[in-house]
């Protein structure tokens, strides 16, 4: 039997962490807040940009049809993710309150979720109040700068972005620990059936076990833990037919 997979798949936080691409008049003179687009398209094959659902079924299908695109869109996201994965080992992460209200700042805002995931134990009562501190510092300021007025909106969307990260990830963990006692539950049953049908009735046969299931499959198959895989496979069809949520 596989053993039970106790890494933490990001949370879908995204909307909390695009308030910083979204503020009104946003500046950012002295950092960049760098969105790297994976829909690379460096010969043109694509066409324009487009956004909403008809335009991302249509890029499917563009994909789909032109090898050549494909291929030249998996490699951008093959290089990004090496990217940002070099860019997690290099970074240091700081001692105080203030020099962390930098860090985060100077994240980009694809990796706000990741870094609220690895740092989430010093975001706490000194943290928001070192940015508290500063907000009241720059808001009743008699004479306000520019570059203090850019500062205020950097601060208040990274309060508001990192409070809402913070939300979901806690609600995230708390849901992947049942999951967790659900998954190890159905994995050690002599009666799997049985089992699986007392989860139904208590409603713990949800997406986030699915999700934890998923994660213990490819970790199987990474291990080339074939008959381990194997089962799992079969029992995640079986938990298909029961999920609820």
């Amino acid at each position: 039997m596989a053993s039970l997979a106790l890494g933490i798949a990001a949370g879908t936080t995204n909307a909390a962490f695009s308030t910083l691409c979204r503020t009104p008049n946003y500046r950012r003179p002295s950092r960049r807040l760098r969105i790297s687009c994976v829909g690379w398209d460096p010969e043109g094959i694509l066409g324009r940009p487009q956004t909403g659902h008809i335009a991302r079924r249509e890029f499917q299908r563009r994909l789909e049809k032109d090898a050549d695109a494909r291929e030249a869109f998996e490699q951008e996201i093959r290089e990004e993710k090496r990217r940002r994965e070099a860019l997690r080992l290099s970074r240091v992460i700081p001692d105080t309150a203030a020099e962390l209200i930098e860090y985060f700042l100077d994240t980009e805002a694809q990796e706000l979720e990741f870094e609220i995931a690895r740092l989430r134990p010093r975001l706490n009562e000194e943290f928001f109040a070192q940015i508290k501190f500063e907000l009241g510092q720059l808001r009743f300021a008699v004479n306000k700068t520019e570059d203090m007025e850019d500062r205020l909106i950097e601060l208040e969307a990274l309060e508001k972005a990192i409070q809402e990260g913070i939300e979901a990830y806690d609600k995230m963990e708390g849901d992947l620990i049942k999951a967790k006692g659900s998954l190890t539950k159905i994995l050690t049953s002599k009666d799997l059936k049985a089992t699986l049908l007392d989860m139904v009735e208590k409603n713990e046969i949800n997406r986030s076990l699915l999700a934890l299931l998923d994660e213990n499959i490819a970790s199987a198959n990474r291990n080339d833990q074939k008959e381990a895989a194997a089962f799992m496979e079969k029992l995640r069809g079986a938990m298909l037919k029961y999920i609820t949520v």
